[in-house]
Order: structure tokens, then sequence, then C-alpha cells
């Protein structure tokens, strides 16, 4: 097997498989409902919300990086306010999601495991850097998405 389909694998367990972590974003977020998602359980954390428009856009700019373009991280590091916190917009989100882990699918069917050499410009670090960096920023982010359910 290679490289980059061990990669992709171990990407999509921590979505929706049988992680050694035994914890999923999917399985997570399953339960939860707009209310709580937009619910600040204190003034100085995130929301569930933001957490997953967060890690949505997150998994969008190093996609495209590895896809070759330079990407300019906002100020704000994609941590902005829901507008709308209805159970429509937040379903809309977890597709968002859904659909940003069939993007990452979809580029690793075309992967070629020498590009895990290449190096991003911008910060010098290389594509398998890139790429082991958001899958540990997503099980990061799950963390503390798992605690946040637990206080709410």
């Amino acid at each position: 097997m290679s490289e980059s389909k061990r990669i992709s694998n171990l990407y999509q367990s921590i979505y929706n498989g049988n992680p050694w972590l035994e914890v999923t974003l999917a399985d997570t977020l399953k339960e939860v409902h707009a209310e709580q998602a937009h619910k600040k359980v204190h003034p100085n954390l995130n929301t569930i919300w933001e957490i997953v428009n967060h890690l949505i856009q997150w998994r969008r700019n190093i996609l495209r990086r590895v896809q070759g373009e330079t990407i300019i991280t906002p100020d704000h590091n994609y941590f902005v306010p829901v507008i709308d916190p209805s159970e429509v917009a937040w379903a809309q989100s977890l597709q968002t999601l859904a659909k940003s882990q069939e993007s990452w699918n979809a580029f690793f069917e075309g992967f070629n495991d020498s590009d895990l050499a290449k190096i991003y410009p911008a910060n010098n670090h290389t594509f398998y850097e890139h790429i082991h960096g958001i899958i540990q920023h997503d099980v990061y982010h799950l963390g503390q998405i798992v605690i946040l359910k637990k206080l709410l």
C-alpha cells in the first residue's frame, strides 16, 4: 500500500472510521444540535460550531496549498462568529465538513507519493508535514469538541 493511501485511510478513520483514539468527528458531532453547537460555555472559549467552521476552512486552506496555491491565512485564523444559528445552517456546516472530507479523499486518489517531499514555499514545510499537520489539527480540535460537549 502506498504511503499516501495509508495517510488517506488515517484521515478518513478520524472523520468516520475506527481510529486508534476511538473518537471520530462524525460520531462526536452526530448528536449535537444547532443550539448546543452555538452555545458559549465560557466567554473565552469558541463554540463547537465555530470550531467546526474553523476546521472546514483550515482543511480547505491546506488542500489548496498541496494543490499548488499560495494561501494567505486571515488574521482571524478562521474563527468567526456564527451569524445564523438555525438547525438548517448547522446541517449545512456539517454537510460542508463531510464534503471537505470527500475533497481530501479525491485528492489522495490522484496523489503521487513523491509529492510528499514537495515544499510549500511560503513556510518551507513539506506537503507531508502539511498533510499530517491538518490531521493533527483535526484531532486537536476534536478533543476540544468532546470536552465542550461534556460541558453543555
